[in-house]
């Protein structure tokens, strides 16, 4: 994901937000903390998080033997794929699932959460040239718009002030010596799904419900031609709000998507793109180390966003595939991987 150097005209849009659902219960057991708590998650990177009262029967020894609530098998991730992930409830304040949690990747274009953030909550108002701008950017993910406000907002210091602000624990910038790179800040599912509960506990009204309802209204298509309908939109039943990223699989669609909305049948308008590219660097960043970008030379494709009735659930899925992985073959692996995740994560039936 290579940001653009010229920033190409954007069609002014006029956005239209449906307002941010409330936040669910307190933090609490295996959860994420609150937005700003010092309290790591702890990871299970080896297994996700189980009921300490099911077995693999599907029984629960503290009613001789009742059948309890049935959960889904363990998500399984595919040989060479690498993913790192968590589900949220927001209705129990835990985490149902996990994997990887704290894992680093290349952020690709879930980053412009972050950048769009930081631009709302600098300013009291924000111009109509700018909103379409973040239409663009949010929607479909435009990268123009994404380098515009990037370099406006100062670049690195974008990801060091939401750091801080949203108590961000493994978010990184672009390395020193690529600062115009946003698609090489550092991300984990622990911290996107950190940034989630920022926008729906924390942030004003005005920044969460702009920019959950463009995440809402997410394009099927970007412009440039990638379809950004896997993961989440493919795999989830409605409603949902995704953001998602992609790099490492050149400028040019293997095929060229047919516009709508993510999820939906074809008929909305194509909003911009997510170009990628492979660049090695990695070089020393005052204060912090050295910075090495995750996962170069292998492709991402990450999902993210809000799932379930009233948007109940928190979902975050960030995967690296094998270098030379086609887009077709990443895609399918992601969103099976997403499908099984949603249902791992998601409340027990019974």
């Amino acid at each position: 994901m290579n940001p653009l150097v010229m920033a190409m005209a954007v069609v002014p849009l006029v956005a239209a937000c449906a307002p941010a659902t409330a936040g669910g219960g307190p933090a609490a057991g295996g959860a994420i903390p609150s937005a700003g708590d010092p309290r790591p998650v702890e990871s299970t990177a080896q297994s996700p998080v189980e009921s300490p009262v099911e077995t693999a029967t599907g029984r629960s020894p503290a009613t001789g033997g009742a059948p309890t609530a049935k959960r889904a098998p363990k998500p399984k991730v595919p040989r060479g794929t690498t993913a790192g992930y968590v589900v949220f409830d927001r209705t129990t304040g835990k985490v149902t699932v996990q994997r990887e949690a704290h894992r680093r990747f290349r952020s690709a274009s879930v980053v412009k959460i972050l950048i769009a953030i930081d631009l709302l909550e600098s300013r009291e108002t924000v111009t109509r040239g700018d909103r379409a701008l973040l239409s663009g950017m949010l929607r479909a993910s435009d990268d123009d718009a994404a380098t515009i406000f990037w370099r406006r907002g100062g670049e690195r210091r974008i990801i060091q002030r939401m750091v801080k602000r949203a108590g961000l624990k493994d978010t990184l910038p672009p390395p020193a010596d690529k600062p115009g790179f946003w698609g090489y800040t550092s991300i984990s599912a622990s911290d996107i799904a950190t940034t989630y509960r920022y926008l729906l506990e924390r942030a004003e009204p005005r920044v969460s419900s702009l920019i959950l309802g463009h995440l809402r209204k997410a394009a099927k298509c970007g412009a440039d031609g990638f379809d950004q309908s896997f993961g989440i939109p493919s795999a989830v039943p409605r409603p949902f709000a995704v953001k998602q990223g992609w790099s490492g699989f050149g400028t040019v669609p293997p095929v060229r998507c047919v516009s709508g909305t993510a999820g939906a049948p074809a008929g909305g308008v194509p909003l911009g793109g997510d170009a990628s590219s492979i660049v090695p660097a990695a070089a020393p960043a005052a204060g912090l180390g050295p910075i090495v970008v995750p996962d170069l030379g292998r492709p991402v494709l990450h999902t993210t966003g809000l799932a379930g009735k009233q948007e109940r659930l928190i979902m975050v899925l960030l995967t690296a595939h094998p270098s030379g992985t086609s887009w077709r073959e990443s895609v399918r692996r992601t969103t099976s991987l997403a499908g099984q995740i949603y249902r791992a994560g998601s409340p027990p039936s019974r």
